[in-house]
């Protein structure tokens, strides 16, 4: 099994400072870098201090500048939000200026609420069909000049300036529902999936559409089955509190804006009272030690085993859930020194 890492400049309230948040990012993916991950993933979101990403490729960029063998990955890029030529010039910069460390990722957005002002009148259950417009666009501007005349764009002749430096960049597809499995099988394109904070077995349904896909397409799929878990390792009961205190509170503005209740003012989400919260399975205490990757170095070391035996090549440690520094930093420690040594 591989190791990637996700990571976003994040804030809570308005007392961080965002020098601060700046440095610990960077920090965080600079010592991935160190330890042998594989990738760093930047997501994209509008508007939201818990998730400061208007654009993965410049954080990219920066990152890349600071690092020296850990790929680099736009997880993802909403392709709604961009014009074809647009993305395409994008990714392809990132790529040349990291020496071919780019990985491209594309999927359709989360929060109906981001829509709602990044696209006005789009469902964000239906910007998938965005997505499978946008990326064969994409690889053809990479190869050269292309006109386009479909649903969503149309533009005369034009290609991506920059090329990308590698023959061949990575693709990769966030997907939940057998549609989007479906046509990452069909594109070739390695997937990312999020079981959120549902049970083991959530995982082992992606696998199970996963399969399937495969199934369909002719039996023949030889790219990357990724799974990204919020993770959170400790040694001590001061540090585990810590953790569930900080998901908790990060699940309610989650809800937020899954569901578009409450508030966000100056880019903060309100969160969802917690006397709300604690009779709803997603944010049970007990539920969410034990689904998401949480725990001593030994518990988590069997969580990633049997996420392992169903077929996951890489684990995504999502690092963002609001957790004090010096906390994520230990956790992300022990994680390198205790944990990723049971998988050399």
């Amino acid at each position: 099994m591989k190791f990637q890492l996700a990571v976003n400049l994040e804030r809570m309230d308005d007392s961080a400072s965002m020098k601060l948040v700046r440095d610990h990012t960077l920090a965080m993916v600079q010592l991935a870098d160190k330890a042998g991950f594989e990738i760093v993933w930047a997501a994209e979101h509008h508007a939201l201090e818990m998730t400061i990403a208007p654009n993965p490729f410049q954080l990219l960029t920066w990152w890349a500048e600071h690092t020296d063998q850990i790929r680099l990955g736009s997880g993802v890029a909403n392709a709604a939000y961009w014009h074809p030529i647009n993305l395409a010039g994008e990714a392809a910069m990132v790529d040349l200026l990291s020496d071919g460390r780019l990985e491209f990722g594309i999927g359709s957005g989360a929060y109906q609420r981001e829509f709602d002002r990044m696209k006005p009148g789009l469902l964000q259950t239906d910007s998938y069909k965005y997505m499978q417009e946008m990326l064969p666009l994409v690889k053809q501007l990479w190869a050269g000049d292309v006109e386009h005349d479909g649903t969503y764009w149309q533009f005369p002749t034009a290609t991506s300036c920059p090329k990308p430096v590698q023959v061949e960049v990575p693709i990769w597809v966030a997907a939940r529902s057998p549609i989007t499995y479906d046509y990452a099988v069909e594109v070739d394109a390695n997937i990312m999936c999020w079981p959120l904070t549902l049970p083991f077995s959530e995982a082992e349904k992606y696998r199970q559409q996963l399969d399937e896909s495969i199934a369909k397409a002719g039996g023949t799929y030889n790219r990357k089955f990724a799974l990204m878990r919020h993770s959170a390792v400790y040694d001590n009961e001061a540090d585990r509190k810590a953790a569930m205190a900080a998901i908790r509170s990060v699940l309610g503005r989650f809800g937020n804006l899954m569901m578009k209740k409450g508030e966000v003012v100056n880019g903060f989400p309100g969160q969802v009272p917690l006397a709300e919260l604690d009779g709803n399975a997603r944010v049970d205490p007990a539920m969410l030690e034990e689904n998401l990757m949480f725990g001593s170095p030994d518990q988590v070391v069997g969580k990633l085993k049997q996420y392992e035996g169903i077929g996951v090549d890489s684990f995504i440690y999502y690092a963002s859930m609001g957790l004090d520094p010096a906390v994520q930093m230990r956790s992300f420690n022990l994680f390198i020194d205790q944990v990723m040594p049971e998988f050399a």
